[in-house]
């Protein structure tokens, strides 16, 4: 299981590599988003101080549904999904593979953002090790649970348009509880950020967990 998550996370991330979406495309988009909330909300920089960590998980999370929409559209070209069928890997061992390319992708598009929000919103990163651990947290959560869901929407032909609809709802947990503990850790007050932390890691785990197990049949179905 775990060479083929290695062989199709490293065949996604040279993809990417290659075609430069995620530098050309998705990057930008979310430095525009950040932007676009500077804009919005600057005649009240209180306001936008205060708002910081849920801007910033905002971005993440639109960038989530970009990076998983990407991960399986390179599936759907050329019949690629019923060469992934036919090849013999482990269903798992695919579902993890994607997932960490998805998750390299977002903890790259984070650090750009985390300086985005010192620049443009003059955030101060405290407690690097709780934000470095809700992000980590979260961020396996969001690639995990998109994976699922990017599988199961990958074989319908509305699923440009249904992936939101199906992902966002199960998600807002997560946007809840990494803002809560990004709040925490931003304001010094780390030790309220914990059960938060607690609850991303919860997270994380169901879905690997799910995806690991629910990966196979969403495949030969899709």
């Amino acid at each position: 299981m775990w060479r083929d998550a290695l062989l199709v996370a490293g065949k996604d991330l040279r993809v990417e590599l290659r075609s430069r979406v995620a530098t050309n495309q998705v990057a930008p988009f979310a430095l525009a988003v950040l932007v676009l909330f500077a804009f919005a909300l600057d005649p009240n920089r209180g306001l936008l101080a205060r708002a910081t960590a849920g801007l910033f998980w905002v971005a993440v999370l639109l960038c989530t549904l970009l990076a998983v929409q990407r991960s399986f559209a390179m599936e759907a070209a050329d019949s690629a999904r019923d060469g992934l069928r036919l090849s013999g890997l482990d269903p798992a061992g695919i579902f993890l593979g994607k997932a960490a390319a998805v998750l390299v992708q977002l903890l790259v598009l984070e650090a750009l953002l985390a300086v985005g929000i010192v620049v443009l919103y003059g955030s101060h990163l405290h407690g690097a090790l709780l934000l470095l651990g809700s992000s980590s947290a979260a961020t396996v959560g969001l690639a995990a649970a998109g994976t699922v869901y990017g599988m199961l929407a990958a074989g319908l032909r509305v699923r440009e348009t249904l992936l939101p609809l199906l992902l966002l709802p199960v998600v807002a947990p997560v946007l809840l509880a990494a803002t809560r503990s990004w709040e925490a850790a931003l304001s010094g007050a780390t030790a309220e950020g914990n059960p938060w932390l607690q609850l991303l890691g919860v997270f994380a785990v169901v879905y690997l967990s799910v995806g690991v197990v629910a990966f196979g049949p969403l495949l030969e179905d899709a």
